[in-house]
Protein backbone atom coordinates (compact mmCIF):
# COMPACT_ATOMS: atom_id res chain seq x y z
CA UNK A 1 0.00 0.00 0.00
CA UNK A 2 1.48 3.34 -1.03
CA UNK A 3 2.10 6.05 1.53
CA UNK A 4 -0.48 8.60 0.29
CA UNK A 5 -3.21 5.93 0.38
CA UNK A 6 -2.21 4.95 3.93
CA UNK A 7 -2.44 8.60 4.95
CA UNK A 8 -5.85 8.86 3.34
CA UNK A 9 -7.11 5.82 5.25
CA UNK A 10 -5.63 7.20 8.46
CA UNK A 11 -7.35 10.53 7.95
CA UNK A 12 -10.61 8.76 7.13
CA UNK A 13 -10.25 6.72 10.33
CA UNK A 14 -9.77 9.86 12.41
CA UNK A 15 -12.79 11.54 10.82
CA UNK A 16 -14.87 8.44 11.49
CA UNK A 17 -13.72 8.39 15.10
CA UNK A 18 -14.63 12.06 15.54
CA UNK A 19 -18.05 11.45 13.94
CA UNK A 20 -18.75 8.49 16.21
CA UNK A 21 -17.61 10.49 19.22
CA UNK A 22 -19.91 13.37 18.31
CA UNK A 23 -22.78 10.96 17.72
CA UNK A 24 -22.18 9.34 21.12
CA UNK A 25 -22.16 12.77 22.78
CA UNK A 26 -25.48 13.64 21.09
CA UNK A 27 -26.95 10.32 22.20
CA UNK A 28 -25.82 10.91 25.76
CA UNK A 29 -27.33 14.40 25.85
CA UNK A 30 -30.57 14.24 27.89
CA UNK A 31 -33.99 14.96 26.39
CA UNK A 32 -34.94 16.92 29.47
CA UNK A 33 -33.56 18.56 32.60
CA UNK A 34 -35.67 17.72 35.64
CA UNK A 35 -35.83 20.22 38.50
CA UNK A 36 -37.53 19.32 41.80
CA UNK A 37 -38.99 22.09 43.96
CA UNK A 38 -41.17 22.26 47.10
CA UNK A 39 -44.54 23.81 46.25
CA UNK A 40 -45.27 26.67 48.66
CA UNK A 41 -48.32 27.95 46.81
CA UNK A 42 -51.63 28.61 48.52
CA UNK A 43 -53.48 28.29 45.21
CA UNK A 44 -53.79 26.01 42.20
CA UNK A 45 -50.63 27.23 40.44
CA UNK A 46 -47.30 25.94 41.81
CA UNK A 47 -44.87 28.43 43.31
CA UNK A 48 -41.66 28.41 45.31
CA UNK A 49 -40.97 32.15 45.31
CA UNK A 50 -37.48 33.53 44.79
CA UNK A 51 -35.38 32.58 41.80
CA UNK A 52 -37.68 29.70 40.80
CA UNK A 53 -40.67 31.94 40.13
CA UNK A 54 -38.53 34.41 38.18
CA UNK A 55 -36.90 31.66 36.10
CA UNK A 56 -40.30 30.24 35.20
CA UNK A 57 -41.95 33.60 34.55
CA UNK A 58 -39.16 34.74 32.23
CA UNK A 59 -38.70 31.25 30.71
CA UNK A 60 -34.92 31.67 31.07
CA UNK A 61 -34.04 27.98 31.21
CA UNK A 62 -36.49 27.05 28.49
CA UNK A 63 -34.99 29.66 26.17
CA UNK A 64 -31.43 28.59 26.98
CA UNK A 65 -31.96 24.93 26.12
CA UNK A 66 -34.59 25.19 23.36
CA UNK A 67 -31.92 25.23 20.64
CA UNK A 68 -30.75 21.81 21.82
CA UNK A 69 -34.24 20.35 21.98
CA UNK A 70 -33.86 19.86 25.75
CA UNK A 71 -37.06 20.31 27.75
CA UNK A 72 -37.15 21.82 31.22
CA UNK A 73 -39.36 19.78 33.52
CA UNK A 74 -40.35 21.60 36.71
CA UNK A 75 -41.54 19.09 39.29
CA UNK A 76 -43.30 20.66 42.27
CA UNK A 77 -43.99 18.68 45.44
CA UNK A 78 -46.47 19.62 48.16
CA UNK A 79 -44.62 17.26 50.49
CA UNK A 80 -41.69 19.70 50.43
CA UNK A 81 -38.14 18.62 51.26
CA UNK A 82 -38.68 14.97 52.23
CA UNK A 83 -40.50 14.22 48.95
CA UNK A 84 -37.92 16.13 46.91
CA UNK A 85 -35.22 13.99 48.53
CA UNK A 86 -37.17 10.88 47.50
CA UNK A 87 -37.24 12.14 43.92
CA UNK A 88 -33.47 12.69 44.01
CA UNK A 89 -32.87 9.26 45.55
CA UNK A 90 -35.04 7.56 42.90
CA UNK A 91 -33.27 9.29 40.00
CA UNK A 92 -36.34 11.39 39.16
CA UNK A 93 -34.61 14.78 39.36
CA UNK A 94 -31.30 16.25 38.18
CA UNK A 95 -31.46 19.46 40.21
CA UNK A 96 -33.40 20.71 43.23
CA UNK A 97 -34.09 23.98 44.98
CA UNK A 98 -34.25 23.07 48.65
CA UNK A 99 -34.24 24.55 52.13
CA UNK A 100 -31.20 23.85 54.25
CA UNK A 101 -32.38 20.95 56.44
CA UNK A 102 -33.81 18.80 53.65
CA UNK A 103 -30.62 19.30 51.64
CA UNK A 104 -28.52 18.43 54.71
CA UNK A 105 -30.58 15.33 55.51
CA UNK A 106 -30.27 14.11 51.94
CA UNK A 107 -26.51 14.54 51.94
CA UNK A 108 -26.14 12.94 55.38
CA UNK A 109 -28.20 9.95 54.20
CA UNK A 110 -25.90 9.37 51.25
CA UNK A 111 -27.52 11.29 48.39
CA UNK A 112 -24.88 12.21 45.81
CA UNK A 113 -25.57 15.94 45.60
CA UNK A 114 -23.49 19.09 45.29
CA UNK A 115 -24.40 22.63 46.34
CA UNK A 116 -24.13 24.77 43.21
CA UNK A 117 -25.28 28.12 44.59
CA UNK A 118 -27.09 29.83 47.43
CA UNK A 119 -30.78 30.31 46.73
CA UNK A 120 -31.78 32.77 49.43
CA UNK A 121 -30.29 33.57 52.80
CA UNK A 122 -31.93 34.69 56.03
CA UNK A 123 -35.59 33.88 55.28
CA UNK A 124 -37.59 35.15 58.25
CA UNK A 125 -39.52 32.72 60.46
CA UNK A 126 -42.30 33.62 62.89
CA UNK A 127 -43.75 32.27 66.11
CA UNK A 128 -47.53 32.26 65.76
CA UNK A 129 -49.63 31.84 68.91
CA UNK A 130 -53.30 31.82 69.85
CA UNK A 131 -54.41 35.37 70.78
CA UNK A 132 -54.55 35.88 74.53
CA UNK A 133 -52.54 32.71 75.20
CA UNK A 134 -50.01 34.54 77.32
CA UNK A 135 -47.15 33.27 75.14
CA UNK A 136 -44.78 36.19 74.64
CA UNK A 137 -41.43 34.43 74.19
CA UNK A 138 -39.97 31.07 73.28
CA UNK A 139 -39.55 30.30 76.98
CA UNK A 140 -43.34 30.45 77.35
CA UNK A 141 -43.63 27.46 75.00
CA UNK A 142 -42.52 24.94 77.65
CA UNK A 143 -45.08 22.15 77.80
CA UNK A 144 -47.17 23.71 75.01
CA UNK A 145 -48.44 22.08 71.80
CA UNK A 146 -46.34 23.51 68.98
CA UNK A 147 -46.68 22.56 65.29
CA UNK A 148 -43.48 22.20 63.24
CA UNK A 149 -43.03 20.81 59.71
CA UNK A 150 -40.55 18.01 60.42
CA UNK A 151 -37.90 17.03 57.90
CA UNK A 152 -37.91 20.49 56.33
CA UNK A 153 -35.95 23.69 56.87
CA UNK A 154 -38.74 24.72 59.24
CA UNK A 155 -37.64 22.11 61.80
CA UNK A 156 -33.99 23.17 61.70
CA UNK A 157 -35.05 26.81 61.87
CA UNK A 158 -37.09 26.12 65.01
CA UNK A 159 -34.25 24.14 66.59
CA UNK A 160 -31.93 27.08 65.92
CA UNK A 161 -34.38 29.57 67.45
CA UNK A 162 -34.83 27.41 70.55
CA UNK A 163 -31.07 26.83 70.94
CA UNK A 164 -30.49 30.59 70.88
CA UNK A 165 -32.60 30.77 74.05
CA UNK A 166 -31.10 27.69 75.71
CA UNK A 167 -34.13 25.55 74.88
CA UNK A 168 -34.80 22.36 72.89
CA UNK A 169 -37.79 20.56 71.37
CA UNK A 170 -37.73 18.04 74.21
CA UNK A 171 -39.21 20.68 76.53
CA UNK A 172 -42.27 21.11 74.28
CA UNK A 173 -45.06 18.98 72.83
CA UNK A 174 -44.07 19.16 69.16
CA UNK A 175 -46.63 18.10 66.55
CA UNK A 176 -45.65 17.42 62.92
CA UNK A 177 -47.88 19.45 60.57
CA UNK A 178 -47.23 21.10 57.22
CA UNK A 179 -47.64 24.87 57.00
CA UNK A 180 -51.26 24.91 55.79
CA UNK A 181 -52.38 22.32 58.36
CA UNK A 182 -50.51 24.13 61.15
CA UNK A 183 -52.09 27.47 60.27
CA UNK A 184 -55.55 25.89 60.20
CA UNK A 185 -54.98 24.15 63.55
CA UNK A 186 -53.75 27.37 65.12
CA UNK A 187 -56.70 29.36 63.81
CA UNK A 188 -59.02 26.69 65.24
CA UNK A 189 -57.12 26.79 68.57
CA UNK A 190 -56.30 23.08 68.34
CA UNK A 191 -52.65 23.87 69.11
CA UNK A 192 -51.00 26.57 71.17
CA UNK A 193 -48.40 27.76 68.68
CA UNK A 194 -46.60 27.13 65.44
CA UNK A 195 -43.23 28.16 63.99
CA UNK A 196 -43.82 29.16 60.40
CA UNK A 197 -43.28 31.52 57.50
CA UNK A 198 -44.85 34.71 56.20
CA UNK A 199 -48.25 33.04 55.59
CA UNK A 200 -48.83 33.60 59.32
CA UNK A 201 -49.06 37.32 58.57
CA UNK A 202 -52.40 36.77 56.84
CA UNK A 203 -53.79 35.14 59.98
CA UNK A 204 -52.58 38.07 62.03
CA UNK A 205 -54.39 40.48 59.69
CA UNK A 206 -57.61 38.59 60.46
CA UNK A 207 -56.96 38.63 64.20
CA UNK A 208 -56.53 34.86 64.40
CA UNK A 209 -52.95 34.79 65.68
CA UNK A 210 -50.38 36.89 67.46
CA UNK A 211 -46.75 36.96 66.31
CA UNK A 212 -44.69 37.78 69.41
CA UNK A 213 -41.28 36.63 68.07
CA UNK A 214 -39.52 36.24 64.73
CA UNK A 215 -36.01 35.28 63.69
CA UNK A 216 -34.99 38.90 63.18
CA UNK A 217 -35.77 39.51 66.88
CA UNK A 218 -33.38 36.63 67.62
CA UNK A 219 -30.56 38.25 65.61
CA UNK A 220 -30.98 35.77 62.77
CA UNK A 221 -31.33 32.59 64.83
CA UNK A 222 -34.19 30.63 63.28
CA UNK A 223 -33.78 32.07 59.79
CA UNK A 224 -33.73 29.73 56.78
CA UNK A 225 -31.27 29.33 53.93
CA UNK A 226 -31.95 27.60 50.63
CA UNK A 227 -29.67 26.12 47.98
CA UNK A 228 -29.54 24.91 44.40
CA UNK A 229 -28.44 21.28 44.34
CA UNK A 230 -27.21 19.24 41.40
CA UNK A 231 -26.82 15.49 41.38
CA UNK A 232 -23.28 14.19 41.17
CA UNK A 233 -24.18 11.97 38.20
CA UNK A 234 -25.57 14.84 36.12
CA UNK A 235 -22.64 17.10 36.97
CA UNK A 236 -20.13 14.44 35.94
CA UNK A 237 -21.93 13.57 32.70
CA UNK A 238 -22.99 17.05 31.58
CA UNK A 239 -20.80 19.78 33.10
CA UNK A 240 -21.47 22.00 30.07
CA UNK A 241 -25.24 21.87 30.69
CA UNK A 242 -24.74 22.59 34.38
CA UNK A 243 -22.72 25.66 33.47
CA UNK A 244 -25.38 26.90 31.10
CA UNK A 245 -28.10 26.36 33.70
CA UNK A 246 -26.17 28.30 36.35
CA UNK A 247 -25.44 31.05 33.81
CA UNK A 248 -29.16 31.34 33.02
CA UNK A 249 -30.04 31.34 36.71
CA UNK A 250 -27.69 34.27 37.19
CA UNK A 251 -29.92 36.38 34.92
CA UNK A 252 -32.82 35.79 37.29
CA UNK A 253 -30.62 36.49 40.32
CA UNK A 254 -29.47 39.83 38.89
CA UNK A 255 -33.10 40.79 38.30
CA UNK A 256 -34.06 39.79 41.85
CA UNK A 257 -31.21 41.73 43.47
CA UNK A 258 -32.19 44.96 41.71
CA UNK A 259 -34.24 47.08 44.12
CA UNK A 260 -36.10 48.60 41.17
CA UNK A 261 -37.75 45.20 40.70
CA UNK A 262 -38.96 44.80 44.30
CA UNK A 263 -42.60 45.66 43.55
CA UNK A 264 -42.59 43.57 40.37
CA UNK A 265 -41.21 40.59 42.28
CA UNK A 266 -43.81 40.92 45.04
CA UNK A 267 -46.55 41.15 42.40
CA UNK A 268 -45.17 38.07 40.61
CA UNK A 269 -45.13 35.86 43.70
CA UNK A 270 -48.48 37.18 44.95
CA UNK A 271 -50.17 36.30 41.66
CA UNK A 272 -48.37 32.96 41.23
CA UNK A 273 -48.66 31.67 44.80
CA UNK A 274 -52.05 33.28 45.53
CA UNK A 275 -50.69 35.10 48.55
CA UNK A 276 -51.89 38.58 49.61
CA UNK A 277 -49.50 41.19 48.26
CA UNK A 278 -49.37 42.94 51.64
CA UNK A 279 -47.94 39.82 53.30
CA UNK A 280 -45.01 39.59 50.92
CA UNK A 281 -44.41 43.31 51.14
CA UNK A 282 -44.36 43.24 54.95
CA UNK A 283 -42.15 40.15 55.06
CA UNK A 284 -39.54 41.70 52.75
CA UNK A 285 -39.82 45.26 54.05
CA UNK A 286 -36.56 45.17 56.02
CA UNK A 287 -34.63 42.93 53.65
CA UNK A 288 -31.74 44.10 51.49
CA UNK A 289 -32.55 42.19 48.31
CA UNK A 290 -28.94 42.29 47.09
CA UNK A 291 -27.95 40.35 50.21
CA UNK A 292 -31.13 38.29 50.50
CA UNK A 293 -30.68 36.79 47.02
CA UNK A 294 -26.86 36.74 47.00
CA UNK A 295 -25.99 33.46 45.21
CA UNK A 296 -22.36 33.27 46.31
CA UNK A 297 -21.05 30.31 48.27
CA UNK A 298 -19.02 32.73 50.37
CA UNK A 299 -17.67 32.25 53.89
CA UNK A 300 -20.85 33.67 55.44
CA UNK A 301 -23.19 31.29 53.60
CA UNK A 302 -20.95 28.25 54.01
CA UNK A 303 -20.72 29.10 57.72
CA UNK A 304 -24.53 29.21 58.01
CA UNK A 305 -24.80 25.82 56.30
CA UNK A 306 -22.13 24.37 58.59
CA UNK A 307 -23.97 25.68 61.65
CA UNK A 308 -27.06 23.94 60.29
CA UNK A 309 -25.21 20.65 59.82
CA UNK A 310 -23.71 20.82 63.31
CA UNK A 311 -27.07 21.65 64.92
CA UNK A 312 -28.86 18.92 62.97
CA UNK A 313 -26.30 16.40 64.25
CA UNK A 314 -26.61 17.69 67.82
CA UNK A 315 -30.41 17.48 67.72
CA UNK A 316 -30.18 14.01 66.13
CA UNK A 317 -31.95 15.11 62.96
CA UNK A 318 -29.08 13.39 61.13
CA UNK A 319 -26.88 10.52 62.34
CA UNK A 320 -23.58 12.33 61.87
CA UNK A 321 -22.33 15.66 60.65
CA UNK A 322 -20.08 16.43 57.70
CA UNK A 323 -17.99 19.26 56.29
CA UNK A 324 -19.91 21.66 54.06
CA UNK A 325 -16.63 22.67 52.41
CA UNK A 326 -16.55 19.20 50.84
CA UNK A 327 -20.18 19.47 49.67
CA UNK A 328 -20.11 22.75 47.79
CA UNK A 329 -19.21 22.96 44.09
CA UNK A 330 -18.53 26.67 43.43
CA UNK A 331 -16.80 26.43 40.03
CA UNK A 332 -19.98 26.83 37.96
CA UNK A 333 -21.20 29.85 39.90
CA UNK A 334 -17.72 31.39 39.88
CA UNK A 335 -17.65 31.11 36.08
CA UNK A 336 -21.18 32.54 35.81
CA UNK A 337 -20.28 35.52 38.00
CA UNK A 338 -17.10 36.11 36.01
CA UNK A 339 -19.10 36.09 32.77
CA UNK A 340 -21.68 38.49 34.25
CA UNK A 341 -18.90 40.89 35.31
CA UNK A 342 -17.40 40.76 31.84
CA UNK A 343 -20.77 41.61 30.27
CA UNK A 344 -21.22 44.52 32.69
CA UNK A 345 -17.75 45.82 31.86
CA UNK A 346 -18.57 45.87 28.15
CA UNK A 347 -21.77 47.80 28.81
Amino acid sequence: MNTPFRHLLSAFGLLSAFALSAQAADTARPDSIRIAVPDLSAGSKPSAGGVVDVLRDQQLLEKEFAKDGIRIEWRFFKGAGPVVNEALANGQADFAYLGDLAAIIGKANGLDTRVLSAGVRGVKSYLGVVPGSGIHSLHDLKGKRVAVFRGTANQLSFASALASQGLSERELKVINLDFNAANAALAAKQIDATWGLSSLLSLRERGLVELPVNSRDLEGAGSIQSVLLGTGEFIRQHPDLVQRLVNAQQQAVQWLRNEHNRDAYIELVASTANWPRSILSDDLAQEDLAHYFDPRLDAEFVGLLQQGVDLAAKERLIRRGFQVSEWIEPRFLDAALQQARAVQAVR
